[in-house]
């Protein structure tokens, strides 16, 4: 990720924390830069494997916690997952996936087709849609390739 996006997002995010009472510790700061600089949909656990070195004082438990805490304020989106784990992304634009059903990779791309989908009006009950991703499973490229 270049500089001027990262101080961008690092700004945004401070931001966001403030306007939500949320103080920005170092810890903080580490973990959302841990989930910022990644294209890989990280978990709970990922993102705290690669904050453990740098952080050796850092629990699971404060990494868990402080991604769910980022989620519900909307710094960060938590990601659809076939495996049942929480996976989570810092990319709030408008995309879709690609999910591939044998090593979980999630592979973001865009198509403004799949943006226009209209959100139906049959939805049931008193529903409130906050957003629209379309997700299409499938084998990516490098599971294929494996079987052959």
């Amino acid at each position: 990720m270049n500089e001027a996006r990262e101080g961008k997002m690092t700004e945004e995010f401070i931001s966001r924390c403030r306007s939500h009472g949320l103080k920005v510790t170092p810890q903080r700061l580490a973990i959302f830069r841990a989930l910022a600089g990644s294209k890989e949909h990280p978990s709970a656990d990922a993102v705290y494997r690669r904050l453990v070195r740098e952080h050796p004082t850092i629990s699971f438990d404060t990494v868990n916690r402080t991604l769910l805490t980022f989620a519900e304020i909307g710094v960060i989106e938590t990601v659809e997952s076939h495996s049942g784990v929480r996976r989570y992304e810092t990319d709030l634009m408008s995309h879709h996936h690609l999910h591939c059903v044998k090593c979980g990779r999630i592979i973001d791309f865009t198509d403004s087709s799949l943006d226009d989908i209209p959100v139906p009006s049959n939805a049931p009950g008193s529903f409130t849609i906050l957003g629209k991703r379309v997700v299409f499973s499938g084998i990516c490229e490098e599971c294929r390739k494996k079987k052959s």
